[in-house]
């Protein structure tokens, strides 16, 4: 397993890191106390972060998902919360526009989403429909008089970006076996805004709840099973995530150790504070094979349903592993603002949560070993 960029991905990956450096991590506290900049999605869209994943012939970058990987691990050490949201997007939302949406549907919204004039976001989960995601309620319709239009009735929550949204893709109920996708507009009479849900992480990520009163939804055909199949190459963003919040972790754990002093002598002299470093950055290049492997067979077209899991499961929890040893070398200076370790582990902990919560990460693997 090799991965291999080409020149035009490593210009994008150097675009990436200078977008980084100079406006997203001198913004990141800011933004944790409103949310992103209204003009954040044209200007990532402008460098391709937005549509990275799609292909060329549709008008996006068509890179590899390797490419896709190191996008969101330079963004999360940057911004953890904007990783979030570019994975979703890519992922789910512009991906179901290449594999699920037909032709009018593109020529419709494809410019608007290139140019980031159409944000996106995707509406699976519902208050009694998270982890269960077949519960889900809303209830799709058919227009008699509008063919491939339906009324959507339901209530949608914890939704990546539904802030910013202009354009939702709503997972939605057609009879008591099927459920399938639709494109949503917000700016509709039937969208009805629930309010912002604040979170103690990932906290500049404008999280809506929203409620369809009779909503009119533009199906686009596709099970599923078929539709949620796309949370495969999310899953691999979020390990990529959670790897780069380790990542980016572990520097300031060492760079505290090197500096700090007690019982005189530094932090990083003292063996306990070395084997806290040593089962870090382990857990790290554990979590950067897994994930380099999942995105390397996903672009070998290969089935990624158990690597993806492991990618997942596996980085989300050593995020959250280094981020709680580097805040105890921080001692009481970690819990407090001054110190950005703290803010890293409160982003870490959605990376065990979101696009599949560790333990429905460990059925689908003990699954795919079981069948």
């Amino acid at each position: 397993m090799q991965l291999n960029f080409t020149d035009q991905e490593r210009r994008f990956l150097e675009d990436v890191r200078e977008f980084c450096d100079q406006q997203v991590a001198p913004c990141s506290r800011a933004w944790e106390q409103s949310t992103f900049p209204e003009d954040i999605w044209k200007k990532t869209a402008a460098i391709g972060i937005t549509n990275c994943v799609l292909a060329e012939n549709l008008g996006g970058k068509g890179f590899s998902c390797a490419t896709y990987a190191e996008m969101c691990r330079i963004i999360a050490q940057a911004d953890p919360a904007l990783s979030m949201n570019v994975a979703a997007i890519n992922a789910l939302c512009v991906a179901h526009f290449e594999h699920f949406a037909s032709q009018e549907q593109r020529d419709k919204y494809l410019p608007g989403v290139l140019s980031g004039d159409i944000p996106l976001a995707w509406g699976l989960t519902e208050p009694d429909a998270g982890s269960d995601a077949r519960r889900v309620k809303t209830a799709a319709v058919p227009i008699p008089d509008r063919p491939g239009f339906y009324r959507l009735n339901g209530e949608k929550m914890f939704i990546t970006n539904g802030g910013f949204a202009k354009l939702f893709i709503i997972i939605a109920r057609l009879d008591a076996e099927n459920l399938s996708a639709f494109l949503m507009e917000k700016d509709q009479p039937g969208f009805e805004d629930l309010g912002r849900i604040p979170t103690i992480g990932v906290r500049a990520s404008y999280t809506l709840r929203f409620k369809m009163n009779d909503a009119i939804g533009w199906h686009t055909p596709g099970s599923f099973e078929q539709v949620t199949g796309l949370l495969y190459r999310g899953r691999v963003g979020i390990a990529a995530m959670a790897l780069g919040i380790a990542e980016k972790a572990l520097e300031l754990g060492i760079e505290y150790a090197k500096q700090r002093e007690q019982f005189g002598k530094p932090l990083a002299q003292m063996q306990s504070v070395q084997n806290m470093i040593a089962d870090s950055a382990m857990q790290v290049e554990a979590a950067r094979l897994l994930t380099h492997r999942a995105a390397w067979m996903f672009d070998q077209n290969m089935p990624i349903v158990k690597e993806a899991s492991y990618a997942k499961l596996f980085a989300s929890e050593t995020a959250r592993d280094v981020c709680n040893r580097m805040l105890q070398i921080h001692g009481g200076r970690g819990m407090t603002f001054d110190y950005l370790i703290e803010k890293l582990w409160r982003d870490a902990k959605l990376t065990e949560i979101g696009e599949g919560a560790s333990e429905i990460q460990r059925l689908i693997i003990a699954k795919q070993l079981l069948r």
